[in-house]
């Protein structure tokens, strides 16, 4: 090999090493970090109305309400998954306790989970759904919703 050759290859290894350190540092800066800039949605359930942030791409739902340290009483987040399958939430870097709203196409509430924060528990919905809404924990039944009750908004009339 020549020198010249060798240079160029060194200095390839080199530059594809630095590109995988940059990368890996821009992801290391955003690490901890709640995603707060996420589309949003209005949704209601009877007369309330909630605010919910949209996480339908795979990163999003995977970080989800982690790293949160407060969230407004009416606020929640929507997961929005491309086919209704049986899901399941963890709360693996959540710091609020959540309840998850799995909900069907039509917007019905399959059932509710409570969830208690920085916990691996998995929480499933009893059927395949496409949504679920994460709240926090003790809004539904504060508000007297309940599995059954029906959420209305752009997502589910579609």
């Amino acid at each position: 090999m020549s020198c010249l050759n060798f240079l160029a290859r060194t200095s390839t290894v080199a530059l594809a090493l630095g590109l995988s350190a940059l990368s890996f540092s821009a992801t290391a800066q955003t690490a901890g970090e709640p995603q707060m800039n996420l589309q949003r949605t209005e949704l209601s359930a009877g007369m309330h109305r909630i605010h919910a942030q949209v996480a339908q791409t795979p990163r999003q739902r995977e970080v989800g309400l982690m790293h949160r340290k407060e969230m407004p009483a009416a606020e929640g987040m929507l997961f929005v998954f491309e086919q209704p399958a049986m899901q399941c939430f963890w709360m693996k870097n959540t710091l609020l306790p959540l309840t998850a709203a799995f909900v069907a196409d039509d917007g019905t509430i399959v059932n509710l989970a409570d969830m208690q924060p920085m916990t691996e528990d998995s929480h499933c919905s009893r059927k395949p759904v496409r949504y679920v809404l994460e709240m926090n924990q003790g809004w539904f039944k504060q508000k007297g919703i309940a599995e059954g009750a029906q959420l209305r908004g752009k997502p589910f009339s579609q």
